[in-house]
């Protein structure tokens, strides 16, 4: 039997050692060519140079938008529509009334926020807004008045949602130092950062922050031509500030505003004035019966007056006043004959007899005063009737 041997063939295995030096050859003569066409730009630009086009997202701010418990339905309405108007913020549920406000840095930091606005609602009336800069300060307090939403104005403006705002101050900002505080905070919360993921490329609507009887009053503007035509969207709010710290939701006090009163001594002065208007009605009442003249015109005492002939009733008054005259004359005659100490006594009888009048009139008053107070306490003792 014939056996054919088959040819083994050969097969070489690569060098891995020239191929991985080949390829640091290429990636070095890469570099150098761009090292060649790169143009190296000095560290200092020139106030004249266009500056660079900044297309990345740099200015990250955040804002945290909540609401502590107690709030109103409309104090939510306003915070729901302050939502829309901010692409950039961020929002979080309810917090306890019984948690500390430094829980709010907390809240945020976890939340990744560098700003945060907090709604704070007392006795389901009044309606608090804290607008703070997270890590350090400086935060400010601000009792809200005259809040109109979106749902009530029902305003023929309107803006994309997501677009870009222009923020346009009252020249009195840049007057006070607490003011130009106040006017930092507002555009670092408020503005929409340049190439937001969330946000449009565009400007359509108009912040106004104005200031007008110690007050910053807030309106939202459409921009509907470049000649400066405006349409109103809302809301609408007025903010009074209370107090400025240097702290986030704390520290010491950079401002207070002397001026301010709180809702509720206003309230309490309101009732003070109803619960004393019948008191005063019936001072009043006394007053006029004790200053009211005993008798009328001596001349028309009676409805006799009226009947007759005018012309001679006429008549016979000028007569009585001629008379009147001559008598008065006379006794003035009669006066300067008399010696001077007369005269002097004379009218020092006047005098006592005013001091006399006005402390009946003291005596009446507190009497009517004391028989109110008795009343009212007969009132207060008075036993619940058994149903």
């Amino acid at each position: 039997m014939k056996v054919n041997k088959k040819k083994k063939e050969i097969i070489k295995k690569p060098n891995l050692k020239k191929i991985k030096n080949n390829k640091k050859e290429i990636t070095k003569n890469q570099e150098t060519r761009k090292d060649e066409n790169m143009i190296t730009l000095p560290s200092v630009r020139m106030s004249d140079d266009p500056a660079p086009k900044q297309v990345k997202w740099i200015n990250r701010q955040r804002v945290l938008v909540f609401a502590a418990r107690g709030i109103n339905h409309s104090h939510r309405h306003l915070m729901e529509d302050i939502k829309k108007l901010m692409p950039h913020h961020k929002s979080e549920s309810k917090m306890e009334r019984s948690k500390n406000l430094y829980v709010v840095n907390e809240i945020s930091e976890m939340k990744n926020c560098n700003k945060c606005l907090l709604f704070e609602g007392r006795k389901m009336r009044d309606l608090y807004l804290w607008m703070s800069n997270i890590p350090n300060g400086p935060s400010a307090k601000f009792l809200v008045e005259n809040v109109y939403t979106m749902g009530e104005l029902k305003m023929t403006g309107n803006c994309l949602r997501g677009s870009r705002p222009l923020l346009s101050f009252d020249p009195q900002f840049t007057k006070c130092a607490h003011y130009s505080l106040l006017k930092e905070l507002l555009t670092q919360i408020f503005g929409v950062p340049k190439h937001h993921p969330k946000s449009q490329p565009f400007f359509d609507h108009v912040y106004t922050f104005m200031i007008l009887d110690n007050r910053i009053w807030f309106r939202n503007y459409q921009i509907l031509s470049e000649d400066g035509a405006l349409a109103e969207i809302g809301p609408r709010f007025v903010l009074n500030p209370v107090k400025i710290f240097s702290g986030s939701f704390g520290g010491a006090t950079l401002w207070e505003n002397p001026k301010y009163l709180s809702p509720a001594k206003l309230r309490q002065a309101f009732s003070k004035k109803a619960a004393n208007k019948y008191e005063n009605r019936i001072e009043k009442k006394v007053r006029n019966e004790a200053t009211k003249p005993e008798t009328g015109y001596p001349d028309i005492e009676d409805s006799s007056f009226f009947k007759g002939d005018p012309l001679k009733k006429a008549e016979n008054v000028v007569i009585k006043d001629e008379i009147d005259t001559e008598s008065l004359k006379e006794n003035e005659k009669e006066n300067i004959n008399q010696p001077m100490f007369r005269t002097n006594l004379k009218k020092s009888k006047s005098k006592p007899d005013m001091a006399i009048r006005r402390k009946q009139l003291k005596a009446q008053s507190k009497a009517i005063s004391d028989k109110i107070k008795k009343r009212k306490q007969f009132q207060k003792k008075k036993p619940l009737k058994s149903k």
